[in-house]
């Protein structure tokens, strides 16, 4: 098959350009650069340096692709309550382009990437994909309306579609010089540079950590199984549900760090408890993870090692600064 892949540069759609090319395929792809590094696109990919809010390139580069994967995304769930209009711009507008684009060149299949940004807080946990979304802040708000907006196109214009929610992938090749996002990158990038983590409000927040490989393992299949086809997907484990606080001891006890956080105010609209539920996952494709959180965490801390660790850029802007907009990024302190 000919697979497009948008953020092919990213952490994600690096690494599923890996997969498809070993199982011979031809990829196409496109990244802005905004929250990837060139040196992840392997060399065998037809790679444009396009923004997928480019509509007339879209058509162009995705031109008799069989498969879209949408990795491309400003996944800056924190920062949109700050910077709402560069996210939304970067989350719905970019999609609808490459959706309409993959319409007009009538690709078979569409593999969209949401977020469990999307069920925002719910009553139980872990989330399962029956519940009723209830995102609250702009980046799940534009991630949702992706998902609606997909869907009414595909059935209107009959492309097949897909909806994938994988959550809080770690591994290597992630941006770890982002100040915005990336809790283990940013975390593992701060202690190898002597410096202790910053945490906001009191650690207790939880979540559940997917290692990249186990995720690709899923997300590959929703290019050919037809059982995937109009369904909403989670992706990603829902044991080892931790807490900020337990994933930085576990940083530091793999760096033999002398762990002593710096805690900050808690940011606005950050869900508290969120671990999305893998039975969907195990039924419909025999979902196994088999990297455990700390192998997980390891291999990210030998990728940064190898890399060497890097100050961290403040690349994109505050549009909104007030009381509420968090220090760390108000004032550079990272």
């Amino acid at each position: 098959m000919k697979i497009f892949i948008s953020g092919v540069a990213g952490f994600l759609g690096s690494h599923l350009a890996d997969t498809f090319i070993k199982e011979g395929h031809e990829v196409v792809g496109c990244d802005n650069l905004l929250g990837g590094y060139l040196d992840n696109v392997p060399a065998e990919v037809e790679f444009h340096q396009y923004d997928c809010n480019y509509y007339n390139s879209m058509v162009k580069i995705t031109k008799g692709c069989d498969v879209v994967y949408h990795t491309a995304a400003t996944a800056y769930e924190g920062l949109s309550v700050f910077s709402p209009f560069i996210v939304t711009k970067n989350i719905v507008q970019a999609s609808v382009s490459l959706i309409t684009a993959a319409i007009s060149n009538n690709v078979t299949r569409f593999v969209y990437c949401s977020s469990m940004a999307r069920y925002g807080t719910q009553e139980v946990v872990p989330f399962v994909e029956s519940m009723i979304p209830k995102p609250q802040d702009p980046y799940g708000i534009g991630k949702l309306s992706v998902e609606l907006m997909l869907k009414n196109l595909c059935e209107i214009h009959g492309m097949e579609y897909v909806i994938a929610v994988p959550h809080n992938i770690i591994g290597p090749r992630q941006k770890y010089d982002d100040p915005y996002r990336n809790v283990a990158s940013i975390m593992i990038n701060l202690m190898l540079q002597g410096r202790q983590p910053i945490i906001y409000g009191n650690g207790e927040q939880k979540r559940c950590f997917s290692f990249v490989d186990d995720d690709i393992d899923i997300l590959k299949r929703l290019a050919i199984e037809n059982k995937a086809l109009g369904e909403v997907i989670n992706i990603g484990p829902d044991a080892e549900f931790v807490t900020i606080n337990e994933l930085a001891n576990t940083i530091a006890d793999i760096l033999n760090f002398r762990l002593d956080p710096i805690y900050k105010k808690g940011r606005p609209q950050e869900v508290f408890l969120a671990n999305c539920s893998a039975n969907k996952a195990r039924e419909l494709f025999d979902y196994n993870p088999k990297v455990s959180l700390k192998d997980g965490l390891v291999s990210m801390v030998e990728y940064i090692i190898r890399r060497k660790p890097k100050p961290f850029k403040y690349h994109l802007d505050l549009e909104i600064v007030s009381d509420l907009t968090p220090t760390t990024w108000k004032d550079k302190i990272f």
